[in-house]
Protein backbone atom coordinates (compact mmCIF):
# COMPACT_ATOMS: atom_id res chain seq x y z
CA UNK A 1 0.00 0.00 0.00
CA UNK A 2 1.29 3.50 -0.83
CA UNK A 3 0.69 6.99 0.42
CA UNK A 4 -1.02 9.11 -2.24
CA UNK A 5 0.97 12.23 -1.30
CA UNK A 6 4.26 10.38 -0.81
CA UNK A 7 4.30 7.52 -3.33
CA UNK A 8 7.84 6.57 -2.34
CA UNK A 9 6.55 5.60 1.11
CA UNK A 10 5.23 2.03 1.16
CA UNK A 11 3.36 0.35 3.95
CA UNK A 12 5.22 -2.86 4.64
CA UNK A 13 6.76 -4.77 7.51
CA UNK A 14 8.49 -1.62 8.70
CA UNK A 15 5.31 0.46 8.96
CA UNK A 16 2.05 -0.40 10.64
CA UNK A 17 -1.44 0.97 10.19
CA UNK A 18 -3.83 0.73 13.13
CA UNK A 19 -7.53 1.35 12.74
CA UNK A 20 -9.33 1.66 16.04
CA UNK A 21 -12.93 2.53 16.75
CA UNK A 22 -12.45 5.21 19.38
CA UNK A 23 -15.73 4.46 21.13
CA UNK A 24 -14.51 0.90 21.72
CA UNK A 25 -10.87 1.72 22.46
CA UNK A 26 -11.33 2.18 26.21
CA UNK A 27 -12.92 -1.26 26.46
CA UNK A 28 -10.29 -3.03 24.35
CA UNK A 29 -7.64 -3.05 27.05
CA UNK A 30 -4.91 -2.06 24.62
CA UNK A 31 -1.50 -3.31 25.61
CA UNK A 32 0.62 -0.43 24.31
CA UNK A 33 0.69 2.63 26.56
CA UNK A 34 1.45 4.74 23.50
CA UNK A 35 -1.73 3.51 21.81
CA UNK A 36 -3.71 4.17 24.99
CA UNK A 37 -2.33 7.71 25.15
CA UNK A 38 -3.29 8.45 21.54
CA UNK A 39 -6.80 7.05 21.90
CA UNK A 40 -7.22 9.04 25.11
CA UNK A 41 -6.13 12.16 23.21
CA UNK A 42 -8.65 11.60 20.41
CA UNK A 43 -11.49 10.80 22.82
CA UNK A 44 -10.79 13.26 25.64
CA UNK A 45 -8.69 16.13 24.21
CA UNK A 46 -11.07 18.73 25.70
CA UNK A 47 -10.83 17.34 29.23
CA UNK A 48 -7.79 18.90 30.89
CA UNK A 49 -8.06 16.71 33.98
CA UNK A 50 -7.71 13.54 31.89
CA UNK A 51 -5.10 14.96 29.51
CA UNK A 52 -2.91 16.07 32.42
CA UNK A 53 -2.19 12.38 33.09
CA UNK A 54 -0.71 11.82 29.61
CA UNK A 55 3.08 12.02 29.66
CA UNK A 56 3.81 10.76 26.14
CA UNK A 57 5.55 13.73 24.47
CA UNK A 58 4.04 13.44 20.93
CA UNK A 59 0.53 13.47 22.43
CA UNK A 60 1.41 16.49 24.57
CA UNK A 61 2.84 18.21 21.47
CA UNK A 62 -0.37 17.50 19.55
CA UNK A 63 -2.43 18.88 22.42
CA UNK A 64 -0.32 22.05 22.56
CA UNK A 65 -0.65 22.51 18.79
CA UNK A 66 -4.41 22.08 19.09
CA UNK A 67 -4.53 24.74 21.81
CA UNK A 68 -2.56 27.16 19.64
CA UNK A 69 -4.87 26.58 16.69
CA UNK A 70 -7.95 26.92 18.88
CA UNK A 71 -6.70 30.23 20.22
CA UNK A 72 -6.30 31.68 16.71
CA UNK A 73 -9.51 33.45 15.69
CA UNK A 74 -8.88 33.11 11.94
CA UNK A 75 -8.23 29.38 12.26
CA UNK A 76 -11.44 28.95 14.23
CA UNK A 77 -13.35 30.94 11.60
CA UNK A 78 -11.91 28.79 8.80
CA UNK A 79 -12.78 25.62 10.71
CA UNK A 80 -16.34 26.89 11.18
CA UNK A 81 -16.64 27.78 7.47
CA UNK A 82 -15.32 24.34 6.51
CA UNK A 83 -17.70 22.59 8.89
CA UNK A 84 -20.64 24.59 7.52
CA UNK A 85 -19.60 23.78 3.93
CA UNK A 86 -19.41 20.06 4.76
CA UNK A 87 -22.84 20.23 6.40
CA UNK A 88 -24.29 22.06 3.38
CA UNK A 89 -22.76 19.51 1.02
CA UNK A 90 -24.25 16.63 3.03
CA UNK A 91 -27.66 18.32 3.04
CA UNK A 92 -27.55 18.92 -0.71
CA UNK A 93 -26.53 15.33 -1.32
CA UNK A 94 -29.36 14.06 0.89
CA UNK A 95 -31.86 16.26 -0.95
CA UNK A 96 -30.56 15.09 -4.33
CA UNK A 97 -30.86 11.44 -3.30
CA UNK A 98 -34.41 11.99 -2.06
CA UNK A 99 -35.32 13.77 -5.29
CA UNK A 100 -33.83 10.89 -7.27
CA UNK A 101 -35.79 8.34 -5.26
CA UNK A 102 -39.01 10.30 -5.78
CA UNK A 103 -38.42 10.57 -9.53
CA UNK A 104 -37.60 6.88 -9.74
CA UNK A 105 -40.71 5.95 -7.79
CA UNK A 106 -42.85 8.16 -10.01
CA UNK A 107 -41.37 6.61 -13.15
CA UNK A 108 -42.13 3.16 -11.77
CA UNK A 109 -45.71 4.17 -11.00
CA UNK A 110 -46.20 5.55 -14.52
CA UNK A 111 -44.75 2.37 -16.09
CA UNK A 112 -46.95 0.18 -13.92
CA UNK A 113 -50.04 2.24 -14.78
CA UNK A 114 -49.15 2.13 -18.48
CA UNK A 115 -48.79 -1.65 -18.18
CA UNK A 116 -52.39 -1.78 -17.00
CA UNK A 117 -51.89 -2.36 -13.29
CA UNK A 118 -54.55 -1.08 -10.92
CA UNK A 119 -53.63 1.93 -8.76
CA UNK A 120 -54.52 -0.03 -5.61
CA UNK A 121 -52.12 -2.84 -6.57
CA UNK A 122 -49.32 -0.35 -7.28
CA UNK A 123 -49.93 1.36 -3.96
CA UNK A 124 -49.69 -1.98 -2.15
CA UNK A 125 -46.55 -3.09 -4.00
CA UNK A 126 -44.69 0.19 -3.53
CA UNK A 127 -46.02 0.96 -0.06
CA UNK A 128 -47.65 4.21 -1.15
CA UNK A 129 -51.05 5.69 -0.50
CA UNK A 130 -53.63 5.56 -3.28
CA UNK A 131 -53.70 9.38 -3.26
CA UNK A 132 -49.97 9.44 -4.09
CA UNK A 133 -50.58 7.15 -7.05
CA UNK A 134 -53.43 9.39 -8.20
CA UNK A 135 -51.18 12.48 -7.94
CA UNK A 136 -48.47 10.85 -10.03
CA UNK A 137 -51.08 9.76 -12.55
CA UNK A 138 -52.40 13.36 -12.81
CA UNK A 139 -48.88 14.81 -13.24
CA UNK A 140 -48.04 12.23 -15.88
CA UNK A 141 -51.19 12.91 -17.86
CA UNK A 142 -50.55 16.68 -17.63
CA UNK A 143 -47.01 16.23 -18.94
CA UNK A 144 -48.21 13.98 -21.76
CA UNK A 145 -50.86 16.51 -22.73
CA UNK A 146 -48.23 19.26 -23.11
Amino acid sequence: MRDRNQPAVRLGKELQLNLIELRKADRLGLTSQTMKDWTTFFEHWREERIMANITYRPVQDALERLKVLSADEETRRLAFVRERALHDEASLLKDAKEEGRTEGMEEAVVKMLNAGMAAEDIANILGLGIEQITEVQKRASTLNAN
